[in-house]
Formats: structure tokens, sequence, C-alpha cells
């Protein structure tokens, strides 16, 4: 049976890696009049007038990547409370935004809210609980779904999602016409992605047709397991062997781009799609707005879709691995209530809406959000219908240091020792599993209660 969003298995894992420890001994700010300076006056109440509202100023540090839809939705936020005026402002893009972020929030800055991956923020220990002000303002959280409840930490809610990403599998229509093989249908397991594979793959050299692409990030190789119930923090890793040698077998049978090839030759999921000869790409939904965007330039000509991801036997179809972003306050704000309008809005179904119609997948869902998304048919993707009706499990459990040590530390190295020869998959699980209780669990597991 899948493991979903669950607290109570993430604290139950947690601790049994206690327990195997001590057995085993972008862009700068694009914002009008924005800047990356600390805010002078973020927070602070001006003035309005006699008669009128306390007009308070917030300033909020936003991804790259979402500072222009934060502004869009801001438009109809400011008509609803025209006495919370906002600033937008971004970093650098990559972990450069969290490291930025954490090192003004730990000198004092006084940000009331921040944007971004919970796991990145929560252990600076100055986010707030949103449990009180969800009561009492008698949110509906009920559109996150398993989500809501998932994303508590210790049984609190420290960050409602804004949006999410979704994986599905991109596939090139021209190229499965060519060689006349049926296109990938919402019930694909990945033994029968194996052999489409090979069937779309031809030729060789600069000529070769590759039959899929798998980006080098670790999630491409992990997610069977996962979407299996397995969390990247389980004792059992037997689910991510057999990840890693079904890699190792797509590699073997010619019909992706070996990993050390993809790295020698900075081969990149977008570019090598749109080239024209991969037929298979698994990615997230952010390649929506990249494939959108190149055809657009004149840079693809090949018919495209999208199908759900392949899933191991016994699975659910289009079941999908999720990662929400998500707003948090300042536990040092001085405007908390002021500060939770902006989240519930943001969040909540008017923002998710707004947020839906710039093509981005919502935390919060209802059918209007949906039809949102969807649009009106006239994009690509057809399918695009996928996204909303798919069933998440989480990417990783949404835990401080999980991304940063697990998932882009330990992951990444002991998979990339397998794909260069230098280990079994049997060897990378079990360098995994002992240096995941050690330098994870050591330093983070005590932070959190335990089931015992």
């Amino acid at each position: 049976m899948k493991k979903r969003w669950s607290n109570v298995l993430i604290l139950s894992i947690i601790a049994g890696l206690l327990a195997a420890c001590s057995s085993n001994g972008g862009s700068n700010s694009s914002t009008a009049g924005s800047t990356q300076s600390p805010p002078s006056n973020t927070g602070k109440e001006q003035s309005a007038g006699e008669g009128k509202s306390e007009v308070v100023n917030f300033t909020i540090p936003v991804l790259p990547d979402d500072l222009e839809a934060f502004q869009t939705v801001y438009k109809e936020f400011e008509k609803e409370y025209p006495n919370i005026k906002i600033e937008f402002i971004t970093f650098p893009a990559g972990q450069f935004y969290y490291e930025k972020l954490r090192i003004q929030l730990s000198g004092g800055v006084e940000y009331d809210l921040f944007g971004g991956v919970l796991d990145s923020l929560v252990d600076t220990g100055i986010i707030e609980p949103l449990d009180e002000l969800i009561k009492t303002n008698n949110m509906d959280v009920s559109g996150f779904g398993e989500m809501f409840e998932g994303m508590k930490i210790n049984g609190k809610s420290y960050g409602l999602p804004y949006r999410k990403s979704n994986w599905m599998l991109y596939y090139n229509k021209d190229l499965f016409d060519q060689a006349n093989v049926p296109y990938p249908d919402e019930d694909m397991t990945w033994d029968e992605f194996r052999a489409t594979a090979k069937q779309l793959t031809s030729g060789s050299g600069q000529d070769k047709i590759y039959g899929a692409y798998l980006h080098q990030w670790a999630q491409t190789w992990y997610m069977p397991a996962v979407q299996g119930g397995t969390t990247i923090i389980d004792k059992d890793m037997e689910p991510f062997r057999d990840a890693l040698q079904f890699r190792l077998d797509l590699e073997k049978d010619g019909s992706i781009m070996k990993w050390s090839e993809q790295i020698t030759t900075g081969a990149h999921y977008n570019a090598a799609f749109q080239k024209g000869n991969v037929a298979m790409n698994l990615m997230g939904d952010w390649h929506v707005a990249q494939l959108r965007q190149a055809e657009a330039e004149g840079k693809i000509s090949f018919d495209w879709d999208i199908a759900p991801l392949p899933h191991p036997e016994g699975v659910e179809s289009n079941t999908t691995l999720e990662l929400p972003v998500a707003l948090m306050i300042n536990k040092n704000s001085k405007h908390k209530e002021e500060a939770f309008k902006v989240v519930e809005f943001m969040t909540g179904s008017k923002g998710a809406e707004i947020f839906a119609k710039q093509g981005y997948l919502t935390g919060f869902t209802n059918d209007a959000v949906r039809e949102a998304y969807s649009g009106d048919g006239t994009l690509k993707p057809e399918h695009i219908n996928y996204f909303n009706d798919a069933k998440a499990v989480p990417e990783y459990p949404m835990l401080p240091g999980v991304k940063n040590i697990i998932v882009n530390g330990i992951f990444k190295q002991e998979g990339e020792l397998v794909f260069v020869g230098e280990q079994t998959p049997e060897e990378a699980v079990a360098k995994i599993a002992e240096r995941v209780a050690k330098e994870w669990g050591g330093i983070y597991a005590d932070q959190f209660s335990i089931d015992k």
C-alpha cells in the first residue's frame, strides 16, 4: 500500500535512523524600485490619515521564477486589502536564494514573510506556526488535500503552499509516428517504458534517436522507488537498488544517453528534447512553459504531448512525485494578522486561481483552479489535465537538510559512482543507508518528536 504525505511515517523513519546510528557506532530583483538590500520599513505602519486604516508595508522575498506571478496576484490582493502594501523582491537563482535569505534572516533583517521550499528554511527557528492563525481566520484548507497534513512538522503547519511541482512524461509525437509506435498511455509501467524506449531507439552518432532521456538529477533514477511508497530516509533501501539497476539497464539497451556522456558533453534535458532526437523525456511541470516558449520562438517544429509517469507494477496509474513551495511568516513579525492575510489570499482559492491562469500548478485546488490551469485548449500539451488528475507522493520528506544533504549529496554522489562503474547498486544502497543515518539523522533527528 502506498505511503502518502504522512508525518507519522516520517517520524517513525527518524526513530529508525536514530537506532541505526547507535548500532553502527538566477537573476537580481526585477521589481520596480526593489532591492536586494535589507528593507528599511518592512512591516512598519504609516499613518494613512484620519478615519483610514493604518498602512502596513511588507517586503517579501520570493523565488526568482515566481516574482512576476506574485506581482500579478498582488494586483488583485491590493483591491481587497488596500492598507497592505507589498514589494516583492528576489535574489540570485538556485541555492543562492536560500543562502542569501538565511544570512539576512539570521542577521535580523525584518522580513515578515518569505517564500520557498519549507525544508530549506524551517531549521532557522524563525518560522511562525500557522495553526492558530488558520483556526482564528477560519481558513478553508480542504483544497490542499493530503499535502496540508504532510507538510506539518511535529504536528504544526509552518507554511502553506502556493504552488507545487509534479513530474510527467513528455514525448515527441513525430518520432512515435515515424517508428509506428503507439503513444504512451496513462497506464504505462516502467517495464513497458523500457520496451518502448528500445523500439524508438535507432541510428548512431550525431544521427542517433534516443528512446528516452533521464536527466542527471537523482530524482530521475529514484522516482520508481518513491512511487512505490519508499522514502529516501527509509531504512529499507532495496527499492532504490532496483531503481539504480533500471537506469543501468536503460543505458545498456542504448536507449538513453549514458550518465558519463551527459556530464562530458554538458547535456541538458531541455536542449536535448528540443533538438528533436529524444522520444520521451521525464521532467517536471515547468517543462511545459519551456516548450511553449521554444515553440513561440520557432525553435521546435515537432508535435509533442504529455502522459503520466510510468509506474511500478501494482502502483496506481498517474502516480507522480510532488514538491510544494510555500509562503512562511517570520515569528518576530509585529504584523502577523496582516501577514496571514497575505498567506491566506496568495495560497488559498483566490490566489490559486490567478496563479493557475499563469501556468502554475497550485497547492490549493478546486474545480475553478483546475479549469484555470487547463486553459481553453489552444495551447499544448493536449493532455494537460493529467497534471490536474495526478496522484501525488512526496518527492522527498519535507524536513530540514533532506534536499541538501540527502538528495543533492548522498543520493547524487553514490548514484554517480554506480553510473561510472565504481560500485554496484547493492554497494551503493548500503552506503546510502549508512550515510543517511549518520550525516542526516545524526544532525536533525533530535529536532523532532519521535513516535516510539
